[in-house]
């Protein structure tokens, strides 16, 4: 049985998503888009050579990203493709320079970080036809890895007033450049609640704004992590 709280976030959280939605003109990528040769649908092509040749094209996917945040309006597939060789890239550089490049990262991360777009697994693409999907709330992330420990809050807000807050910690690992965190506090306009190890999990799951894969993490007593490129 789910605990008082987590009932109440997770009805919450669903009744936003559902007048945001509703609301929304649009939940996918626009039908106007502005391509990008560099990264055309069809090209395909990661050519990986010296350290400054990873160097250059991480910064050209970066460049779509930032191009994509500003219109969003985007070709999804031209998105999707440089997300994808930014991660490769990324893996190369790690190998290549494993210590500066998880140290770049871990000094690039204190500050907040709105989500602009989600790409799901294959199997939500499939499903609703869509590889980039803009998200319909304004949603932050913040980091402030300076503490001790580290914290970290996601945020839903309408404007600047904050809807839905978690808070927790975070640790770092520099050898995977891995995120592992877990909340402990959530605040709904303002009323700040104690949750459970693991009841984060659970809201983000029942949802849908989470996975599955971080509620058996919890049950096994283990955080729930991502990789930052």
């Amino acid at each position: 049985m789910a605990s008082s709280p987590t009932v109440i976030v997770s009805f919450f959280l669903v009744a936003l998503l559902s007048i945001s939605i509703r609301s929304a003109a649009s939940f996918v990528s626009p039908a106007t888009f502005v391509s990008s040769s560099r990264f055309s649908s069809n090209s395909g092509a990661l050519f990986v050579g010296k350290s400054n040749d990873y160097d250059a094209q991480i910064a050209e996917c970066k460049d779509v990203l930032v191009r994509t945040v500003d219109t969003k309006a985007e070709d999804p597939a031209v998105v999707l493709e440089a997300l994808e060789n930014l991660e490769k890239l990324m893996r190369v550089k790690r190998k290549a320079e494993p210590e500066k490049a998880a140290q770049e990262v871990l000094d690039n991360l204190t500050g907040d970080w709105r989500l602009i777009f989600t790409t799901g697994t294959k199997d939500t693409q499939d499903r609703f036809k869509a590889k980039i999907n803009y998200f319909p709330l304004k949603a932050i992330q913040s980091f402030d890895a300076t503490k001790n420990p580290p914290t970290i809050e996601n945020g839903i807000y309408a404007g600047n007033l904050a809807l839905l807050t978690f808070y927790g910690d975070f640790v770092f690992d520099l050898r995977k450049s891995k995120v592992e965190f877990d909340f402990d506090q959530v605040s709904i306009l303002g009323w700040k609640i104690g949750i459970k190890k693991g009841d984060a999990a659970q809201i983000g799951a029942s949802t849908g704004l989470g996975s599955e894969s971080n509620v058996e993490n919890a049950k096994k007593d283990k955080k729930s992590f991502f990789q930052l490129d």
